[in-house]
C-alpha cells in the first residue's frame, strides 16, 4: 500500500476505478499515482523538467482463480515529450506451485529535447531498472516479515 516508508518517491495513490467481473472473478483497478519528480536537479534546467511531481496511471487485472495478476502502467506527465511504459507479471511458476513468477517489460521513448533525448533515456532506463530491484528487495521484506523467516537464496 502506498505512501510507505519503503519507497519514499510514491506520495500518494488513488484508486479511479475498480470493479469485479462476476463470470470470471477478475479484479480490475486503475490508479493514479503521485510521485515526486526523480530527474536530477542539472537536467531540470530545461523547463518541461521542472515539475514536482510527476503522475503516472496504472492499471491491474488480478484472477486469483488462476492465479495471476498482469499490471500495465504509463506516465501522464511529458506525453508529449515522453513515452514511458511498463508491464508486469506475476504467475505461478511452472517449476513449482509455490514460487511466484514476476516477468516485466518496460519502454522509453523520448522525443523533442533534442542532443538531451539520449541523455534522458539512459537516465530513465537506469531509474526504472533500480525500481526494479528496489521493488524486488521490498517484496522480499515483507514476504518475510509475513512468513518470519529468511527467504531462501
Amino acid at each position: 500500500m502506498y505512501p510507505n516508508p519503503m519507497d519514499k518517491n510514491v506520495i500518494s495513490v488513488k484508486i479511479v476505478e475498480e470493479r469485479k467481473d462476476v463470470s470470471t472473478g477478475i479484479i480490475y483497478r486503475k490508479r493514479i499515482a503521485v510521485c515526486q519528480n526523480v530527474v536530477p536537479e542539472i537536467l531540470r534546467k530545461v523547463n518541461i523538467l521542472k515539475v514536482p511531481n510527476i503522475q503516472l496511471e496504472e492499471e491491474s487485472w488480478f484472477n486469483p482463480q488462476e492465479r495471476n495478476m498482469a499490471i500495465r502502467s504509463h506516465c501522464l506527465t511529458w506525453t508529449q515529450y515522453a513515452s514511458m511504459k511498463e508491464e508486469s507479471v506475476f504467475r505461478e511458476s511452472m517449476e513449482n506451485p509455490n514460487w511466484t513468477e514476476f516477468i516485466q517489460k518496460g519502454r522509453i521513448s523520448i522525443t523533442g529535447a533534442g542532443f538531451l533525448n539520449c541523455v534522458l533515456e539512459s537516465f530513465a532506463s537506469a531509474f526504472l531498472r533500480q525500481g526494479v530491484q528496489k521493488g524486488i528487495r521490498i517484496m522480499e521484506m515483507l514476504l518475510e516479515e509475513q512468513c518470519g523467516a529468511p527467504l531462501a537464496e
